[in-house]
């Protein structure tokens, strides 16, 4: 027999949506923020000539710089205020998280609730603001150096101030966008880190839209590839959707407790194990460890001798490195999934859950609490992970050689088209609560005036 709530939730609609003034209030919110953010995408660095950037980065497309501006929304493209987007403070807050399940004084910290949460958010921004410091350096030197090399002035006045102003605007520029995320979580709906990088990979949906029906009308883009791109992302779309929400739950048992009435009852709950535990790490880490020697060899290339044999092992690095080749394919899902077990390995101890079920009174029926507890949890943990793995492989790949075949550059990845599914999965469910909050908020309402009533 279903509940209250069940019902309630069954029931649920965005007819409601106009009653919901506080909810309203919180969309309009996050879309004035993500507005102000698109526009800071276009303000470009004190002393880079724009007109340039875009032949500047042409030399260096195709490497890891992709995966930044992707992520930035274009903005290392136009080389703007937040051309390094908020990819530090996702490394930084990577790292401080590995750090924390490796290094005991910051294992204990983690372990102290709020307050030891606030301390590592506080080491996550001062990481931020040293890996911004050191990516703009080297942004605003390789700027200097690409227009000497291309005989193009793309810095109006090179030197040190330039680069001591480009570093302190972009660092500038990436704490303001982590401060409009924070006031987009505290004050609007979704993640507000989240909804900005879904922001900056949604921004290019319309040109890669316009490419792909300009090629079409052009006759070099066929019928069949336009309808086998957007099958595939539609079939992608609902795979994601799928398999981010399945969830592995196992049986806890607690202790019979008394009752009001008499009698003794036992508790059960359950332990959701996601599927995919590690979520958008794998790919991210894989792609970059990729991208990062092919970055390396385009920028060495361009100051190497042509006629040099190193020269020709760049130029072979490069080949066999591009997207769509065999072996890159190959190394990324390798990649992906040795991160997938390793992050997942870090998020999750299963020694440490079966310590709090055993402290808690719980256990998984027919397994001893403690070290058996432990064992089953990983034995469980590995299976599931394999199936997460394929799944993200599987993912990531597919586009990849969709791209190598049909030569028709596809904005969304497997990486970009896994955070916006997420994302977007996500604040739908934000959205959902407030409703059902809401609608909640009216029986709870319309209960007292019946009591007055009596």
């Amino acid at each position: 027999m279903s509940s209250r709530a069940d019902n309630i939730a069954s029931s649920l609609s965005f007819a409601n949506f106009s009653k919901a003034t506080e909810l309203r209030e919180r969309i309009f919110f996050t879309i004035g923020a993500l507005i102000v953010f698109r526009f800071l995408s276009f303000i470009p660095l004190p002393g880079v000539n724009p007109l340039i950037l875009e032949t500047l980065y042409d030399q260096a497309r195709g490497g890891i710089l992709d995966l930044f501006n992707t992520f930035s929304g274009g903005g290392l493209e136009r080389m703007s205020l937040i051309a390094l987007g908020v990819m530090p403070y996702i490394t930084a807050s990577i790292v401080i998280q590995l750090a924390a399940s490796l290094h005991p004084s910051l294992m204990a910290l983690k372990k102290e609730g709020e307050a030891g949460r606030k301390k590592l958010n506080q080491y996550t921004r001062y990481g931020t603001v040293f890996l911004c410091a050191i990516q703009g350096w080297f942004l605003a030197s390789g700027l200097e150096a690409f227009g000497a090399q291309s005989g193009v002035q793309a810095v109006v006045a090179p030197g040190v101030m330039f680069r001591v102003g480009a570093v302190i605007s972009l660092v500038g520029g990436t704490m303001f966008l982590l401060w409009l995320g924070e006031q987009i979580t505290a004050r609007g709906i979704g993640n507000g880190v989240s909804l900005i990088i879904m922001a900056g990979i949604v921004a290019q949906f319309p040109t890669f839209t316009s490419n792909l029906f300009s090629g079409y009308s052009e006759g070099s883009i066929s019928t069949g590839i336009v309808i086998g791109l957007i099958g595939m992302i539609v079939v992608l779309i609902l795979g994601i959707c799928f398999m981010e929400r399945a969830q592995r739950r196992l049986l806890i048992q607690y202790p019979k407790r008394a009752q009001q009435r008499g009698g003794m009852q036992a508790d059960r709950s359950h332990l959701p194990l996601k599927l995919n535990t590690a979520g958008v790490i794998p790919p991210i880490f894989a792609s970059s460890l990729l991208l990062l020697p092919l970055t390396i060899s385009q920028f060495a290339g361009n100051s190497v001798d042509s006629d040099s044999a190193f020269f020709g092992v760049i130029q072979t690095l490069n080949q066999y490195l591009t997207h769509g080749a065999p072996l890159y394919m190959a190394l990324y899902a390798a990649g992906i999934i040795f991160f997938c077990f390793f992050y997942t390995a870090v998020v999750f101890n299963p020694e440490d859950t079966a310590e709090n079920l055993k402290k808690n009174g719980g256990f998984i029926p027919g397994i001893r609490p403690g070290k058996r507890t432990a064992d089953y949890l990983d034995y469980v943990l590995t299976r599931i992970t394999v199936v997460g793995a394929i799944y993200l492989t599987v993912v990531c790949v597919v586009p990849e050689y969709m791209i190598a075949q049909t030569g028709v550059p596809l904005f969304l990845g497997g990486t970009s088209l896994l955070i916006v599914v997420n994302v977007t999965v996500d604040t739908i469910s934000q959205i959902q609560s407030h409703l059902l909050a809401h609608q909640y908020g009216d029986l709870i309402k319309k209960a007292k005036l019946k009591g007055r009533l009596r």
